[in-house]
């Protein structure tokens, strides 16, 4: 989907041991042991060591949730998602963080959990636990990859709870502990139908945007980085420019009342640097 500006692209890594580069944004704002059974591809072990040289003091707890509704329902739009979840999944296994995936709907308390491990290849050096992290993700993908259909097919229908994402992945860094440093990734369309809102019905203005965020029950998530990314990309018709540049004032707007360190809400994102 592109607005008059373009197209809003997130550039994985993320922010701080996940870094991020937006670019052209809409609106303001990754356990093994074992044998080494391939090295990193020509070139990749630079790329490992710079991802290294991004991880802060405190590892990276990521929580991804995947809308699994029927408006994302293209093979197209589980492929970008999944591309990006392995970038994620990528960057917690070089900083040693915990990953957790689980494709979500209706109901909060309908979600399929895909993935929930540490993410910590063993080694004595840098450069043995860094040789460790493509195999590291590759098992991690396998199964995210392979249970992502099934767990589609288990979500209850009736439409799609976003905002409640947010207290989901809360109440998760909460039983971490604070040992761990939140980085919340929400792939979705962005058209929440749950709590009598409808995003269709005419554009929200940023006043109007923010002023139906602060209508929401959001929790704090101090600390944390937010990412709402695929706002406006649908299986069927695309909607309107005027309509996505609302979803993207609204989300980012959410996010904002959550106090969370940084807040993004993009239409589309590429992996890559």
């Amino acid at each position: 989907m592109e607005s008059k500006k373009g197209p809003a692209q997130v550039r994985w890594p993320v922010p701080g041991s996940l870094a991020l580069t937006v670019a052209t944004a809409v609106a303001a704002t990754v356990t093994g042991c074992g044998l080494i059974n391939d090295a990193p591809p020509p070139g990749g072990l630079d790329e490992l060591r710079r991802i290294a040289s991004t991880c802060e003091a405190k590892p990276p707890a990521t929580m991804v949730r995947l809308d699994g509704t029927g408006s994302s329902d293209s093979e197209a739009i589980k492929s970008k998602r999944l591309d990006g979840v392995e970038e994620i999944a990528r960057e917690t296994a070089v900083c040693g963080g915990r990953l957790r995936v689980e494709i979500f709907g209706p109901s909060s308390a309908g979600a399929v959990e895909l993935f929930d491990d540490t993410l910590k290849p063993h080694g004595a050096t840098t450069n043995s636990r860094l040789r460790r992290v493509p195999e590291l993700v590759d098992k991690t993908m396998t199964q995210i990859r392979g249970g992502y259909d099934a767990a589609v097919a288990e979500l209850p229908s009736g439409g799609s709870d976003i905002t409640s994402q947010l207290r989901l992945a809360g109440e998760w860094h909460d039983q971490l502990g604070e040992d761990y440093r939140l980085h919340v990734v929400i792939f979705t369309d962005g058209f929440q139908t749950v709590g009598g809102v409808n995003f269709y019905k005419e554009p929200l203005s940023p006043e109007k945007a923010a002023a139906l965020a602060e209508k929401a029950s959001v929790p704090k998530l101090s600390g944390a980085s937010v990412i709402f990314a695929g706002l406006g990309n649908v299986a069927g018709k695309p909607p309107k420019s005027a309509v996505v540049e609302g979803l993207v004032a609204y989300f980012d707007s959410l996010c904002k009342r959550t106090k969370a360190d940084e807040c993004t809400s993009v239409t589309d994102y590429a992996v890559g640097r």
